[in-house]
């Protein structure tokens, strides 16, 4: 089974192009993400909308956090969709508060909290995921030399001129770069693995706390792991305390918080997603149409059937591929999925089955996913680049918009391209499949 081609190992597509190198993130104030709403607020409603600013916090955190301060259950906190942990953050959020008599007052609180109110008003309905246009970012590179700032505008005008690959990022694969492999688990319903895979195998690169707790989990002895387990890392000691109570190995893994579970379902469908997508582009087909593609539209983010005729018309000077109107699509893979024709048909079923999961585990396990199709290209909107110096040294400061469930860090990646493999953070885990 092969591993996911995580960040480090894809392909760049400005492969002639020299990277600038340097780091992101190496402070929260240098990474901005600010949400870019898919409508206004109505001035009334059932719903309280927020608008909020908050630095190193999840957006999980911030739910919680505001389902205490506002006295509702949590899943009456909505958002359109997750954002970094290491990073500021502007981003809606919507409570279910049929009563606005309160609202100043519980408002008010929120001074006493880390989420900073930018502004609030009445709204009819509940944000739901995906309810957004997209994101505006605004990144620091650090540790590098201002006058490759030219390297970088050059990048930049190149992903904006063919669009950029719309990789899943490293946030996807969670801390330990194993969410798809945990995915897979819960599709065969290998608890077993799946434990094992969570809180087991230790190696060297693991901290001490989680190696120690990792080798003390193999000896079967949970109440040790416990002890020495991060209690940042939520869900791993839920699976442990589970174990520890003497639950069964499918009981523990359904003890794990269900939307994480989730999540690492749909970490599997991205690992697929980006064998494909690396294929693509290695071959030079990111950006081209051939017969049995379902070609994604982005005005209305629908697919259509491509035969040989169609392929050769998009493909050509009066066709939308050149204006990025259309894209190729790959699989999210799942059971009710609209397939792909022909030679892409294979291709997309041979990279399931690169990773021994057939069809038939996607709809008859004990976790069943409907599935969906996702653009292989995304475009840059508004790109800026610039380079300056400040109290923390010389920088190049990049400036984009892309579209809902795209990553920032396949585009700045293009612009570094970092040697070696990343240490991963502790990402907050990725929004669910619209």
């Amino acid at each position: 089974m092969p591993v996911a081609p995580l960040t480090s190992s894809l392909v760049y597509l400005t492969t002639d192009i020299p990277g600038t190198g340097g780091v992101i993130k190496c402070r929260a104030e240098d990474f901005i993400v600010e949400e870019v709403p898919l409508y206004e607020p109505t001035g009334e409603g059932e719903h309280l909308m927020i608008f909020t600013e908050k630095i190193n916090r999840t957006t999980i955190d911030t739910q919680r956090r505001l389902a205490r301060l506002f006295k509702v259950k949590r899943s009456d906190v909505a958002y359109a969709g997750l954002k970094d942990k290491r990073a500021v953050t502007r981003q809606h959020f919507t409570i279910h508060k049929p009563d606005p008599s309160e609202d100043d007052k519980l408002l008010a609180r929120m001074g006493h909290t880390p989420i900073k109110l930018l502004w609030a008003a009445r709204h009819k309905n509940k944000l739901r995921r995906g309810h957004l246009r997209g994101n505006r970012f605004t990144i620091k590179v650090r540790d590098v030399d201002p006058a490759s700032v030219l390297d970088a505008k050059r990048v930049l005008d190149r992903l904006t001129a063919s669009g950029v690959p719309n990789f899943l990022g490293d946030q996807r694969f969670g801390y330990r770069q194993n969410n798809h492999l945990l995915g897979r688990a819960l599709l065969l319903g290998d608890w077993q693995e799946f434990l094992d895979e969570m809180v087991g195998r230790p190696t060297d690169d693991d901290p001490w706390p989680t190696k120690t707790g990792r080798e003390a989990y193999e000896r079967g002895d949970y109440m040790a792991a416990l002890d020495v387990w991060p209690k940042k890392l939520r869900h791993d000691r839920q699976a442990l305390d589970a174990l520890r109570q003497g639950k069964t190995g499918q009981d523990a893994v359904e003890t794990v918080d269900g939307q994480q579970r989730e999540f690492c379902i749909n970490s599997f469908q991205s690992a697929v997603f980006n064998d494909l997508l690396d294929k693509r582009v290695r071959d030079g087909l990111f950006d081209k149409l051939v017969p049995g593609d379902l070609a994604w539209k982005e005005d209305g983010r629908a697919v259509f059937a491509v035969d040989e005729a169609t392929a050769e018309h998009e493909n050509g000077p009066e066709g939308r591929i050149r204006t990025l109107e259309v894209s190729p699509s790959g699989p999210m893979w799942g059971y009710k999925m609209t397939q792909a024709a022909g030679q892409v048909a294979q291709w997309e079923l041979d990279a399931l089955a690169n990773y021994g999961v057939s069809e038939d585990d996607l709809g008859t396990g004990a976790y069943q996913i409907d599935g969906r199709r996702r653009s292989m290209r995304i475009e840059l909107k508004d790109p800026q680049v610039s380079a300056g110096a400040d109290e923390h040294g010389p920088f190049i400061q990049l400036g984009f918009e892309l579209s809902r469930g795209s990553f920032a860090t396949i585009v700045t990646r293009e612009v570094i391209k970092p040697d070696g493999k990343q240490e991963a953070e502790n990402y907050e885990q990725p929004e669910k499949p619209e």
